[in-house]
């Protein structure tokens, strides 16, 4: 009878373990609903980004998708930097012959350029206006149209509300969002899944050999929902992300006067 008892007691512990993990479940899906993050945006097959080393950083260990990323750049070398990182994501979502929109006040990026990221300049569609209040319209419009991969906008000035409208657009359609903000005159919470800060660092070219390297950024991930925060330094490399090893890390020397 001892050992019978003993033997439902381990049973009923089980199945309240059971229990408990269930509703743990349940909470962080109520929590991810309410942080943004739409159940269906959760079971979505999610693109390789080749971020796997950052994954602790990311809800669920998974990169935002259906989401809209605020970037903040104050220079110029930052904004290429951002640009440069921003075009790394994209070849992730737009595989399978995608389509990407890309709207700004002032176009810097070279179309051919994006070849170095495997993204064919037929994929963007770039389209140019005069006033941020005009990007955020043509991103509004391009972020409800579930035939886009992801939607790219520069500009210097959002507001609280109208990052708001963007990230309502982006719970029907689950497409993806990039708000680059270049030389904001401030910085103010607003309503994106995370903000990120791409600093550029000197390319690391073998000794004697010629060259620049490859692209190198200082990737710093300021704020995220229901993730954790983080930096790393990160080159594109043979058509993907490739981490430099933590404990070797950037000499200051190595970084750009400009860059902060």
């Amino acid at each position: 009878m001892i050992l019978l008892s003993l033997v439902t007691n381990i049973y009923f512990f089980e199945d309240m373990e059971g229990i408990k993990k269930e509703i743990i479940e349940s909470l962080r899906e109520k929590i991810m609903i309410m942080e943004g993050f739409k159940s269906g945006m959760m079971e979505m097959e999610r693109p390789d980004f080749g971020l796997q080393e950052m994954a602790h950083a990311f809800p669920r260990g998974v990169f935002p998708t259906g989401a809209v990323h605020e970037f903040t750049s104050p220079t110029a070398a930052c904004a290429t930097a951002s640009n440069g990182f921003i075009s790394g994501l994209l070849s992730g979502l737009i595989k399978h012959g995608m389509f990407c929109l890309w709207v700004s006040t002032k176009r810097s990026l070279f179309p051919l350029a994006l070849k170095t990221y495997g993204i064919e300049p037929h994929q963007v569609i770039f389209v140019d206006v005069k006033r941020d209040k005009d990007v955020l319209w043509v991103m509004e419009q391009g972020l409800k149209c579930d035939a886009l991969a992801a939607v790219v906008a520069e500009l210097g000035e959002v507001s609280f509300a109208e990052s708001q409208r963007l990230q309502l657009a982006v719970e029907k359609s689950h497409v993806t969002g990039f708000l680059h903000r270049r030389r904001p005159r401030r910085q103010q919470a607003l309503a994106c899944v995370a903000r990120w800060r791409i600093r550029p660092v000197a390319s690391r070219v073998p000794e004697g050999m010629p060259g620049v390297g490859h692209p190198t950024w200082e990737v710093e991930l300021e704020k995220i929902r229901n993730g954790k925060p983080g930096k790393w330094y990160i080159e594109w490399r043979r058509g993907e992300f490739t981490f430099l090893p933590a404990a070797q890390g950037i000499p200051a020397a190595l970084k750009r006067e400009h860059y902060a």
